[in-house]
């Protein structure tokens, strides 16, 4: 049927009924009218099913697809993008009930926005969630923060880490103040320059 659609399908009609013979497809004929006809309504729904289609699957979808798979969740991903609104929603939809592994819960984390990693403290039920693609607190932090205290569970203390630049970091990237100057950063800059 692809072949259908990319001719159009009132030209896909005309060529497959031609070899009958019984059919005269010129200008302002009854049969090429009604057969421009069938063809534009058989466009259109071609057109419907490739975007139900599309929008039916994560990895492809666009707009209302993901929209309906994100009212099935209690919080919306914090996504900037549409690549990572894809990850999350793949990710939050990886959950099952019985995900209390520590490779279980780091899948399902990336169901809120951005990556995040979970790691055991040597602390006895305890947590520390980093974000290690994000320098200082990331955009959204509260909603980010609601979605992964959901998929952690609940009896697990849950500690946040921010990466900013260290100052052993500091020594090495930017040995004296001139090339932080040269640089152009400030002090808020400077604390989020991390390789």
């Amino acid at each position: 049927m692809r072949e259908a659609a990319d001719l159009g399908y009132a030209t896909y009609l005309e060529q497959l009924l031609a070899p009958l013979g019984i059919y005269t497809f010129h200008s302002g004929s009854i049969s090429k009218s009604e057969l421009e006809s069938i063809g534009l309504m058989l466009d259109g729904c071609a057109a419907q099913m490739e975007e139900t289609e599309r929008e039916a699957l994560v990895p492809t979808a666009e707009g209302w697809g993901l929209d309906k798979i994100e009212t099935l969740f209690a919080k919306k991903p914090a996504a900037p993008t549409l690549a990572l609104r894809r990850a999350a929603i793949a990710a939050l939809t990886q959950i099952g009930g019985d995900d209390f592994t520590l490779q279980a819960i780091n899948r399902a984390l990336g169901g809120c926005g951005i990556m995040a990693e979970v790691a055991e403290t040597v602390q006895a039920g305890h947590v520390r969630v980093t974000f290690p693609n994000t320098a200082g607190i990331p955009e959204e932090f509260d909603r980010i923060a609601e979605i992964i205290l959901d998929i952690i569970p609940c009896h697990l203390e849950t500690e946040f880490y921010f990466r900013y630049l260290t100052w052993a970091e500091l020594e090495v990237r930017f040995p004296t103040w001139g090339d932080i100057e040269q640089a152009g950063h400030t002090w808020e800059t400077l604390e989020l320059a991390v390789v």
